[in-house]
């Protein structure tokens, strides 16, 4: 997994962020940080773009609701900065289910842009994309 540097993280646990996917969900509840740094004592945990993250449905198709996933943050409206010097935000916080930890995503298709950070880190997530940013 390629490392990203000096990025702003939008998201903290509890965030109720779109699933940009077809694969049921549409409303997911962050409930955990996978492979994140250490915090200060009291600090909630936060997290950004390309993330690796576990999530519960809170809305969707009956069979998803309440179930835990792992899925990645594809879209955050935090703005975040580039190597280059630009800034880049998007509308909404989009998240893609994923299978498994390696990356290969449950939906077939992903709906709206996805950030050029997730492609660099997750490639499997990338050949669904319509449109990368």
């Amino acid at each position: 997994m390629k490392p990203i540097k000096a990025r702003a993280r939008g998201l903290t646990i509890g965030s109720r962020v779109i699933a940009c996917d077809n694969s049921g969900a549409k409303i997911v509840k962050i409930v955990a940080i996978k492979r994140r740094s250490k915090t200060t004592k009291g600090r909630n945990p936060s997290c950004g773009i390309a993330d690796l993250i576990k999530v519960s449905v809170r809305k969707g198709e009956a069979k998803m609701k309440g179930k835990i996933f792992d899925a990645v943050i594809v879209r955050q409206r935090k703005e975040f900065r580039r190597a280059r010097g630009e800034r880049v935000k998007f509308a909404d916080n989009a998240v893609v289910l994923l299978k498994d930890v390696k990356g290969n995503p449950k939906g077939s298709l992903i709906k709206g842009p996805i950030a050029r950070e997730v492609v660099d880190r997750w490639p499997n997530v990338a050949k669904n994309a319509s449109l990368i940013l």
